[in-house]
């Protein structure tokens, strides 16, 4: 394996995925970065235009990614263009991957209550903060929650087997 494939494998363990083989581990690097980017995306134009409401309807979607067994805009990838790409499902989300979608849902909803409650500058500092972090993500891999959560409580474990063709 290269070094490049170590760094992807790695980067895609911090996240907590573990168990899978490392070609698995090659498919999903970049169908892994699909909803950061857009919610990336959809942040970056609600910040930009300093509209609550824009940010706001990103809220549910954050909080979805946090709470169902993956993120809602997987399904573009998992119905779709895994289809074509004939590539892997994305394995249900583990807590670590979970807790970036808690922190981007908070980081959402306090850039949109900024907006909303007459503090611009609140509001702009969450949103590109959020945009910066995803952007890192999708430009990179490495997620930023991920490292936090590796700071607070340790690196992730893979030690449980997951095969993605059954999800």
């Amino acid at each position: 394996m290269t070094p490049r494939h170590v760094i992807i494998k790695q980067r895609i363990q911090a996240q907590g995925f573990c168990g899978l083989d490392d070609k698995t581990y090659q498919q999903l690097n970049y169908p892994l970065r699909l909803s950061p980017a857009i919610c990336m995306l959809w942040a970056a134009l609600g910040t930009y235009l300093s509209s609550p409401l824009i940010l706001w309807l990103l809220v549910p979607f954050a909080a979805l990614g946090a709470i169902l067994p993956g993120h809602p805009f997987d399904t573009l990838y998992n119905y779709g263009l895994r289809k074509i790409s004939n590539t892997p499902r994305i394995p249900t989300y583990p807590a670590r991957r979970r807790f970036a979608c808690v922190m981007a849902t908070v980081m959402i909803i306090i850039a949109a209550w900024g907006f909303q409650a007459g503090y611009p500058l609140l509001g702009q500092i969450m949103g590109w903060s959020l945009v910066a972090a995803a952007f890192v993500n999708v430009s990179t891999g490495f997620c930023v929650p991920s490292f936090i959560a590796r700071l607070i409580i340790g690196k992730s474990k893979c030690v449980t087997a997951i095969n993605p063709q059954n999800f």
